[in-house]
């Protein structure tokens, strides 16, 4: 009963977890993605109408686009005569600075030539003067006109007929009576006395174009209620993308009293809820050792949100193209860390979500599923990570492909075609590329080993693998003959062989911290005979703890430093033990100092590497090879591991026991050379064979 409690806790509690990731997963993707109020179609000027016969349910005006009000306005502006007004105080102030900073004359010039300039100053402020800036923006046009206030009125007049403040100064040495001095009063600075006595008057120019602008209709007609606007199939020219665009917009106004925000919220909820719910059935379903990780259901979940959330972004904020985002990373990095089937179903969950925020879902869906087809087949066997350059190429053929057919399909000249897209699958080939450094990070984000890695550590010519073949050659030769046995096991039952391999190449790292106490490298002289039973019993045993300091300490995966723990389980140093025993007939003998610290393995790979390791050493010690002496040996020490119970914390099943036992067998005859016994020649024979020969 207590078992079963146990069992069903855990099972409640691994689906609450689950529950609790699926709803934080909606919640985030919908939080991000836009919302599109009222109905919205897929259309664009020069392709067809993809949807049925389109009958106005109502009426509404056909808005003008926000170029062609801009256009209006900028008409108004540029025609619009702005509101000045003179400021007498002007011509008072500057006028009396000149007259008082001349009283005693001007050196050169008779005493009445203060009052003339003074004048002249008079006159060409009643005319009126502009700040230059000013009125040479105003008179680009020599048509503009502008009003004086005059008390209520407001009078128009061309702006030619006003001074700019270097046309005033220039005016004043056009006069005749001052024209023959001109050389004497230009010592005067007359600019000095200068300034706009015309003012802009900004309340009443701006709140008059304000009115103005504000006339400006929005609508340049209306579409009757039951009026077709386009049938299926037609080719939308401009004024039909104007009536349609007009029908979304008065779909928005309408919704703005209405409930359509609320209603798009939930069914954007619904509609994401679905597919990361029937993901999560696959999951359950068909892949539940990654179901049952919690790190590996993190990760699918992440990369099927994370995308959805930057296109929602993108369009939130018209930030570019959403196709230089490299969606084909999702299934290369599932294909890579997991299989190539949750990769495919990953990656339709993703796309369809992500399709919610794009306008052009058709082609969008189209081009990012044979990306992502293309993705996962270009990444059959991954070896090597040069082979993410190859599916960046291979996706950014893939996709320019499919959209160039599907353009063919939608438009009947080759010169409407669009260009621009293609240049972004570029860009998104060259982004794809980030797949490398990528790939580092979520492996160590999640604790995931990619095949790669896995080939980069079975590189025995570096690292901990080269020093094990320097300090202990014997042990070095042993782990690879094991990694070779167990790999053949692994591809015979269908396990991770590659993984395997290199878990047998490190299992037995920990012996080189005493390697001459392991009888593979050995010379003659057995350490042993020096020490106890125990104390040899400890050295030996302390190769799997000094291994995973190791481990630690070159920073191994922790899927590696698995094999080095689990390699003996929780097994004896039989030897020692047994040698022990035999010393000690009468005692009780305690098994801890003999016994390894394990766990037992929890994979398969681990457990055939047990078998290997185990049936590989033992196998050292036979006085002769045969077919029988080597079949013996399997079936003895593979049995007894399993009566022992090391198996029975991994899923490996007797079929799979039994398919290693036949491999072990065959390989080993192959090893040691195992042959039939040749008959011996009788005596005569053998004579006559002699005089034969001489």
């Amino acid at each position: 009963m207590s078992f079963f409690n146990q069992n069903t806790d855990h099972y409640w509690r691994n689906f609450a977890t689950r529950s609790l990731l699926v709803f934080v997963t909606v919640i985030v993707i919908v939080w991000f993605l836009p919302r599109n109020e009222g109905l919205q179609f897929s259309y664009d000027i020069g392709k067809p109408w993809m949807y049925g016969s389109f009958i106005a349910k109502f009426d509404f005006p056909i808005y003008k686009t926000d170029e062609a009000i801009k256009k209006e306005k900028d008409s108004i502006i540029h025609a619009f005569q702005p509101y000045y007004h003179f400021d007498n105080n002007v011509e008072r102030s500057e006028i009396e600075k000149f007259c008082e900073e001349y009283k005693n004359g001007i050196p050169g010039l008779p005493d009445g030539y203060v009052n003339l300039i003074a004048t002249k100053l008079h006159e060409v402020y009643e005319t009126g003067i502009m700040n230059t800036p000013e009125f040479n923006e105003l008179f680009k046009d020599s048509t503009s006109s502008i009003r004086i206030i005059q008390g209520n009125n407001a009078i128009q007049t061309p702006v030619g007929r006003y001074y700019s403040t270097i046309a005033a100064y220039e005016r004043l040495f056009l006069d005749k009576d001052l024209a023959s001095k001109r050389s004497i009063i230009q010592k005067c600075n007359l600019n000095e006395y200068i300034s706009a006595n015309m003012v802009y008057d900004k309340e009443k120019s701006d709140a008059e174009l304000n009115d103005i602008l504000s006339t400006i209709p929005i609508a340049s007609g209306m579409v009757m209620s039951g009026q077709k606007i386009i049938d299926r199939g037609d080719i939308i020219d401009a004024n039909d993308y104007l009536v349609l665009n007009s029908f979304e917009k008065e779909m928005k106004r309408r919704s703005a009293t209405e409930t359509e925000i609320t209603t798009t919220v939930f069914g954007q909820t619904l509609f994401v809820l679905i597919l990361v719910i029937i993901f999560t059935v696959y999951l359950a379903l068909f892949r539940q050792d990654y179901f049952n990780k919690a790190r590996s259901i993190l990760m699918l979940y992440v990369l099927i949100a994370i995308f959805p959330i930057i296109v929602s972004l993108m369009i939130e904020h018209k930030f570019f193209s959403i196709y230089i985002i490299p969606f084909a990373m999702v299934p290369i990095f599932i294909r890579v860390f997991m299989d190539s089937r949750t990769a495919f179903i990953g990656t339709v969950t993703m796309i369809l979500i992500s399709a919610m925020a794009v306008k052009y879902q058709y082609e969008f869906i189209i081009v990012q599923l044979i990306a992502g087809l293309v993705a996962i087949y270009s990444l059959r066997e991954m070896s090597r990570r040069a082979q993410v350059f190859k599916t960046a190429i291979f996706v950014t053929i893939a996709s320019s492909l499919v959209y160039f057919s599907l353009q063919l399909t939608q438009t009947n000249s080759i010169n409407k075609l669009d260009q621009q897209i293609y240049i972004y699958f570029a860009i998104n080939g060259i982004f794809l590329l980030l797949s490398y450094p990528l790939m580092y990070l979520i492996e160590k984000a999640f604790g995931f080993v990619s095949d790669v890695t896995l080939f980069e550590l079975s590189n025995t010519n570096k690292g901990v693998l080269r020093n094990l073949s320097e300090i202990a050659p014997g042990t070095f030769q042993h782990s690879i003959t094991v990694g070779n046995l167990a790999a053949e096991i692994a591809n015979k039952i269908g396990a991770n062989s590659l993984l395997v391999r290199t878990g047998a190449l490190y299992h037995d790292i920990g012996k080189m911290t005493n390697p001459v106490f392991f009888t593979e490298n050995q010379a003659g002289v057995n350490p042993h005979d020096r020490l106890s039973h125990k104390e040899s019993a400890q050295i030996i045993i302390s190769h799997v703890t000094e291994g995973l300091k190791l481990a630690e300490k070159f920073d191994l995966p922790s899927m590696i430093s698995n094999f080095i723990a689990t390699h003996h389980g929780t097994g004896l140093a039989k030897y020692f033990y047994v040698q022990y025993k035999n010393e000690h007939p009468e005692e009780e003998v305690d098994k801890a100092p003999f016994q390894y610290p394990g766990p037992n393995p929890f994979t398969r790979e681990q457990a055939l590497l047990m078998m290997a390791d185990g049936v590989e050493a033992a196998s050292r010690s036979l006085p002769e090879y045969t077919e029988e002496s080597i079949s013996n040996l399997v079936n003895k020490l593979i049995d007894g591991q399993v009566a022992a119970g090391y198996f029975l914390e991994c899923p490996i099943t007797f079929r799979d026991i039994a398919q290693a036992k036949a491999v072990l067998i065959e390989r080993l005859k192959a090893i040691y050379h195992t042959r039939i016994s040749y008959p011996e020649l009788k005596k005569s024979e053998k004579t006559e064979e002699i005089n034969t020969e001489e």
